[in-house]
């Protein structure tokens, strides 16, 4: 989209600018550096006139509406049948990119709390190094980059922040959705409800466990205060791998038993515990199951409903193939290709489930955070079942 349409294609009320976190959070990111920059680096969309853009704004808000009772029908959560708590916003790419900033400073404020709690001098360190400007300058051009790649998002974490409705926003990026259906040549309308049909998903899906957001706030919160207390001996433990690597090059390495090198620790290791580990697997499944469950109704519809669900289907899983390397580097060091993965891994749990046990049996899985499958479960489902006792 032009840059002198953008600003046309949003909701009546943008995502809100005022500060998520607290007055006393410290301000390691400047947050409206980050936005501001990704404003300034967003792609441009594609060309439209003025009353092509007022057109593909009312054909999503109608989409939206309309997949709710599918949503219900499909899944069966009473909580479809009432969303008042949440807002559906039509956005372009840098009210989206706006609206991120603002959830990473919810995400990432207990975490820089816990910083200042425990080792303020670091965190004063840090702030006189950078001052907030690299860190902000550095996550408005990640978002920038994704910007251009989400075709929408349901936002739980801005409402914690004090932006939107209590229970969140869901966000659909317009150009992203016009971009890619002509890209596939697909039917607009068809292409515009199956999208909805995802999202407004995982709208119902917090509805339906008001307690979920919390969780997850509280798993990410202490898997970012476990890998922060850690990263003060990073130095030690970096040189310890490369030692390792070293020796493991020379052959004089330490084997397992049965005489392989042990292979070194990544990165991410580095940084983790057992602890961290398994509240990093834990996460890993819980995005698989959501992202899972909302590809599953999204493709539960039939030709009744969405026409060319089938050929939309195939293309859309057909367009990686076509992507260029410098994409397909962006797309795996910022960890898309794992999400898409998380998408296909959680569609055949929620398949396998559905098809043992029901949707009735399946919708277990919102009642409690003890519920939630693992991720050795994600990968077989029997075993939630049987922990289940269904």
């Amino acid at each position: 989209m032009e840059r002198n349409e953008r600003n046309r294609l949003s909701h009546d009320r943008k995502p809100s600018t005022e500060k998520s976190p607290s007055p006393d959070a410290p301000a390691l990111v400047n947050w409206d550096l980050a936005a501001s920059t990704a404003a300034a680096m967003v792609a441009p969309g594609p060309k439209m006139s003025a009353r092509e853009i007022r057109e593909a704004v009312a054909d999503l808000r109608a989409a939206a509406d309309t997949s709710v009772a599918h949503v219900h029908r499909i899944t069966g959560l009473e909580a479809a049948r009432d969303l008042r708590d949440s807002d559906v916003l039509v956005v372009d790419r840098a009210s989206w990119a706006r609206a991120n900033s603002q959830s990473f400073s919810v995400l990432m404020g207990p975490a820089l709390q816990h910083l200042a709690e425990t080792r303020p001098e670091q965190l004063e360190a840090a702030n006189t190094a950078l001052g907030g400007t690299m860190t902000g300058a550095q996550l408005g051009a990640v978002l920038a980059f994704l910007s251009s790649k989400v075709l929408g998002q349901y936002d739980p974490f801005a409402a914690l922040g004090g932006v939107g409705k209590p229970g969140g926003r869901l966000l659909l990026v317009a150009p992203n959705i016009i971009t890619l259906e002509r890209e596939l040549n697909v039917e607009p309308a068809d292409f515009r409800l199956w999208v909805c049909l995802h999202e407004q998903t995982h709208r119902v899906q917090f509805a339906a466990a008001p307690w979920l957001r919390e969780h997850m706030l509280e798993q990410i919160s202490q898997l970012s205060n476990g890998m922060m207390d850690k990263a003060q001996t990073l130095s030690e433990r970096l040189g310890s791998a490369v030692k390792a690597l070293t020796a493991n090059s020379a052959g004089t390495g330490e084997k397992d038993n049965d005489g392989v090198p042990r292979k070194p620790a990544d990165l991410l290791s580095l940084l983790q515990d057992p602890q961290d580990k398994e509240r990093l697997s834990h996460l890993t499944a819980v995005m698989s199951l959501l992202e899972g469950h909302a590809n599953v109704v999204m493709d539960a519809v039939d030709a009744s409903i969405v026409p060319s669900v089938k050929t939309i289907r195939q293309r859309f899983n057909n367009r990686g193939a076509k992507r260029g390397w410098i994409d397909r580097f962006f797309r795996q060091i910022m960890g898309l290709d794992a999400k898409m993965r998380q998408y296909s891994d959680g569609a055949r749990f929620v398949r396998a489930v559905t098809g043992r046990v029901g949707m009735e049996g399946f919708n277990r899985v919102w009642e409690k955070a003890e519920n939630l499958p693992t991720e050795a479960e994600i990968h077989s489902a029997d075993l939630w079942i049987a922990r289940m006792g269904l």
